[in-house]
């Protein structure tokens, strides 16, 4: 069992034979949640949410499979577990289905409720977040900020390994989405050549317009001047 509780950020690995204490976990799907009271005293009041898990040969469980077994199916772009190559690729992939049985090797579980007692290695310790958030809206959201606050103050620096005299450096990401002056003036800069391109296609549209009806009355009178002209020649040979 691989247990995960993502307000510390720890995970834990349980190794269980006892077919008794798995029992309570077959025949159900992925995203039911299943008390932990089976497990020992310590996880009295703890409930698990079943997030995942892969058998013997490492095939991963898929939600919406309803089988317990393994299962060939033609994935496609878009599909979880699979990444298109090439454009309209399609490929069959072997998964197992989204219910528990007994031939799995690793079962994954969220705890979703917390019990009395501290559990040690989960819930005692914290794991601090190796990586922040690169989007604004997400930094704003993490440390409840306000739009005139600078978002730029805010961003997570990940410590880098030191070396040998020299000064300890950080790493922080580039933000994503950040509306800056610079931003503002290539926004207006790019819609002020749209503006000029819509004007520039106009004019030319219209001068277009008026060299084309020019061409069409320099076409109709030089046709008139003819038809008079074969006229005037029939007139006189009569």
């Amino acid at each position: 069992l691989n247990i995960a509780y993502p307000a510390t950020g720890c995970q834990k690995l349980l190794k269980i034979d006892d077919e008794k204490i798995l029992s309570v976990f077959y025949d159900k799907r992925i995203a039911q949640e299943v008390p932990a009271d089976g497990l020992g005293d310590e996880w009295k009041g703890y409930v698990f949410k079943i997030s995942g898990g892969n058998d013997l040969q490492g095939f991963c469980m898929m939600q919406g499979v309803l089988t317990n077994q393994r299962v060939r199916l033609l994935f496609k772009k878009g599909m979880p577990g699979y990444k298109q190559r090439r454009k309209g690729e399609r490929k069959r992939k072997s998964i197992r289905g989204c219910i528990v049985d007994s031939r799995l090797s690793v079962l994954d579980l969220v705890i979703v409720k917390r019990g009395e007692q501290e559990i040690p290695g989960l819930t005692d310790t914290t794991q601090p977040r190796r990586l922040g958030p690169k989007r604004v809206g997400k930094i704003r959201k993490l440390f409840n900020l306000s739009k005139e606050d600078d978002v730029r103050q805010y961003v997570v620096h990940r410590p880098l390994p030191e070396k040998d005299g020299k000064k300890a450096r950080t790493k922080a990401p580039k933000i994503q989405r950040l509306v800056t002056p610079a931003r503002l003036q290539r926004k207006r800069k790019v819609l002020a050549l749209k503006k000029q391109r819509s004007e520039k296609n106009k004019r030319q549209a219209a001068e277009y317009a008026k060299l084309l009806a020019q061409r069409q009355k320099e076409k109709r009178q030089a046709l008139l001047s003819r038809r008079r002209s074969s006229h005037r020649s029939s007139a006189f040979s009569a």
